[in-house]
Order: C-alpha cells, then sequence, then structure tokens
C-alpha cells in the first residue's frame, strides 16, 4: 500500500505518518501543489497511490484545490469513477460549505475533522480494502 499525506502542520503530519507506516508506505508533502505533483509523477510510475489524507487549509494551493486538480488528472488518464484514488479530507472546518466543496465539488471519499482519531483511519482503511 502507498499512502500520500498532505499536511503543512507538522503535528498533524507526524500523527497520520504514525497510524498509517504500520500499513504501508506513506510520503508526505506540506501543500496542495506538492500534492498534486506527487500523485502525478505516482502515475506516471506507475506506482498509484492508494490512499490520499489532505489537509484543506494548506498554503501556494489548499486542499479544495488540490482534490479538484488530482481528479481532474485521473479524469485525463482514463481513470473511471470508481477506480479513484480514496482521498480524506482533514481539517479543523466542519463547516458546511467547506464539506459540500469536499464531496460534491471535489470528489472526496471522506471528511474528517480534527483532532484526527486513529479508530475512524484504521475503521476507513479496513472499509476499503486499504490493509495489508
Amino acid at each position: 500500500m502507498r499512502f500520500l499525506i498532505v499536511e503543512d502542520d507538522l503535528t498533524s503530519r507526524r500523527l497520520l505518518e504514525k497510524i498509517l507506516e504500520p500499513y504501508g508506505q506513506c510520503e508526505s508533502v506540506v501543500n496542495g501543489r506538492e500534492a498534486v505533483e506527487a500523485f502525478s509523477r505516482a502515475l506516471e510510475e506507475k506506482r498509484p497511490f492508494n490512499l490520499v489524507c489532505m489537509d484543506i487549509m494548506m498554503p501556494e494551493m489548499d486542499g479544495q484545490a488540490a482534490l479538484k486538480a488530482i481528479r481532474q488528472t485521473e479524469k485525463d488518464r482514463g481513470v473511471l469513477p470508481k477506480d479513484e484514488v480514496p482521498v480524506i479530507m482533514t481539517t479543523a472546518l466542519d463547516t458546511p460549505r467547506e464539506v459540500v466543496e469536499a464531496f460534491y465539488r471535489g470528489g472526496c471519499t471522506e471528511y474528517m475533522v480534527k483532532p484526527i482519531e486513529k479508530r475512524k483511519v484504521l475503521d476507513f482503511l479496513r472499509e476499503h480494502g486499504l490493509m495489508t
């Protein structure tokens, strides 16, 4: 399994790495621009990520814009909607506008409000067959 963690906050990034590392390889980046680059590179190398965990509020490119760019990259490469990478949006923002934007305009799979609970992440991995 390969996991992409997109988080500008060091503590949050380390927490997600600690939760996910027992189940696969983690690659971490600190903003949406780096996330889109890492995601595209992984597809080009034929080593796609199995999960993306992405914060919403980040410098350079926020998570909402990065999510849309990732979904467009998949579409451009002929990835069917049923085969899209699962994306967990992580955020301190629990506003209806952010949730609607992430799910309906961005195409995220899950929305988790910080602080992230290990149990919720592991439940998600189980539900999506991402535990090896």
